[in-house]
């Protein structure tokens, strides 16, 4: 790894940020680069971990104008063995690229919810704002973390962790969707006075639960034989 590379940030829409994630890599002394998907893509080689976030397209879905070059940064840092972290989007995306299935759920899940986890100490049980339609399958060879009725919540392959949820999402972003997004909510049996009230009782919750995933994350990445334990400083 380079010295002094910065984590790559893949950031689909604006109103998707970091947040947490954010939060949490200041805390550590960890340097991100937050990149849009809109323009040309860095190559992620050399990276101490890659991050794909949120995003209201669908990873199954090639006509995502994006979609193609994305997959070429994941399936670079796949090659590298640079550690991927997949947020919702991210971890459908991740999925995929290491020979899972994307497709919608067969029902929606939005609002601040449980998971089922089978390994706490990587992927705390919530709850955990989920905000999604589709779904992904585990792929070949990944060990199952968590779940929910509806699907897959949580996977690791190697160095590589994809999660259907949102740990990065802060009260205020929650509330943003819930606001821009209605449709979302009808469809899952929701609606905004739920989520904020959500938000209210759960997010201070979420954000401890949210920093220990991350350094979860850290931890196996650091421990990555490319990597080395002190890859990050």
């Amino acid at each position: 790894m380079s010295a002094g590379a910065r984590a790559l940030v893949l950031e689909h829409e604006a109103d998707a940020p970091a947040g947490l994630l954010g939060d949490w890599a200041l805390e550590r002394g960890i340097a991100l680069e937050v990149v849009t998907t809109a323009g040309p893509l860095p190559d992620p080689a050399g990276r101490p971990f890659v991050v794909s976030l949120g995003s209201d397209a669908s990873a199954w879905d090639d006509r995502v104008a994006w979609l193609a070059a994305e997959r070429a940064v994941l399936d670079s840092a796949l090659r590298a063995e640079v550690p991927i972290l997949g947020i919702c989007f991210g971890g459908q995306h991740l999925a995929r690229a290491l020979g899972g299935l994307v497709s919608p759920a067969r029902r929606s899940e939005v609002g601040w919810l449980d998971v089922e986890t089978l390994a706490p100490e990587a992927v705390p049980g919530g709850p955990w704002l989920q905000w999604h339609r589709d779904a992904f399958t585990l792929p070949p060879g990944a060990e199952l973390l968590a779940r929910s009725p509806v699907c897959v919540q949580a996977f690791r392959r190697g160095p590589h962790l994809g999660v259907q949820f949102h740990p990065e999402v802060t009260r205020e972003i929650a509330a943003g969707w819930a606001r821009d997004y209605p449709e979302s909510m009808e469809r899952a049996g929701t609606d905004l006075d739920a989520v904020r009230a959500g938000g209210e009782a759960h997010a201070a919750g979420a954000r401890v639960r949210a920093f220990a995933l991350f350094d979860a994350f850290l931890a196996s990445a650091r421990a990555h034989p490319r990597m080395g334990a002190d890859a990050l400083g």
